[in-house]
């Protein structure tokens, strides 16, 4: 991943932070993605949930500059949680997440043009390629 692409994701995420209802409108736009998404998050703590999906912005930014350092702790903990033997996120529901992540991005970044989008999307994909990779466990059980 180039450090522009990196540079691009981090200022679109300080403008979309900048805006207090980015996760109220994300999650918004997710859940009314499927029946299954609003399933999953039936019982969910929003507010919780906000936050650790702020928090997971955050270090997948780091994973991307050092990808030779592989996942942090953290990550690892998500891919658990999402995998198999716990939530049973499958990989369709990512493909809806960030579409979702995405149409959010266009609303709430007024500075959103196709070169932040792909940098979002570049981003992402570090985190979405793991957790789809360690579903199973693999990785950790």
């Amino acid at each position: 991943m180039t450090p522009l692409a990196l540079a691009v994701f981090e200022a679109s995420l300080k403008r979309c932070e900048a805006r207090r209802d980015f996760l109220d409108v994300f999650y918004e736009n997710f859940l009314a993605s499927a029946p299954e998404v609003s399933e999953k998050f039936a019982h969910t703590d929003f507010a919780r949930q906000k936050e650790a999906l702020r928090a997971s912005f955050h270090h997948l930014l780091l994973v991307a500059r050092d990808p030779k350092q592989g996942p942090d702790p953290y990550l690892e903990e998500v891919a658990v949680r999402h995998g198999a033997g716990h939530l049973a996120i499958g990989a369709h529901l990512y493909d809806l997440w960030l579409d979702s992540l995405l149409d959010t991005v266009r609303a709430c970044d007024p500075e959103c043009l196709p070169g932040v989008e792909a940098a979002w999307e570049e981003v992402m994909m570090v985190g979405i390629h793991y957790l789809c990779a360690n579903y199973e466990g693999r990785h950790r059980g």
